[in-house]
């Protein structure tokens, strides 16, 4: 069973950054894929950066235009998204998923075996 725990959600003012991390549990993650999505209140829950463990290999929304950059440590067993320039439209709880392989569509939640709990991001303006 894997498990992912997130972290480092906050609170931050509009051109600020913040980095989450995701505590993955229970596997070795070389063959897997991680992505993080996001859903604002009274909306879906949408794609925002995926990352091949074994290649580094990594993609992203359209709509982020450069802004996050996400990445692992394989010592620590743990994905990270770095969010820079951030705007009050970056505001929602941010999810953490991993799936084994690289089959399926990365944007899809469907693709995803296992999620976290989700870590709170405010952007204010």
């Amino acid at each position: 069973q894997v498990q992912l725990v997130e972290s480092g959600g906050g609170l931050v003012q509009a051109g600020g950054s913040l980095k989450l991390s995701c505590a993955v549990s229970g596997r070795t993650l070389s063959a897997y894929r991680m992505g993080w999505f996001r859903q604002a209140a009274g909306k879906e829950r949408e794609f925002v950066a995926a990352i091949r463990w074994s290649t580094g290999s990594s993609y992203y929304a359209d709509f982020l235009t450069g802004r996050f950059t996400i990445s692992r440590d394989n010592a620590k067993n743990t994905v990270f998204l770095q969010m820079n320039n951030l705007k009050p439209e970056d505001t929602a709880v941010y999810y953490c998923a991993a799936v084994l392989g690289s089959h399926g569509d990365y944007t899809k939640m469907a693709s995803y075996d296992y999620w976290g709990q989700g870590t709170q991001v405010t952007v204010s303006s």
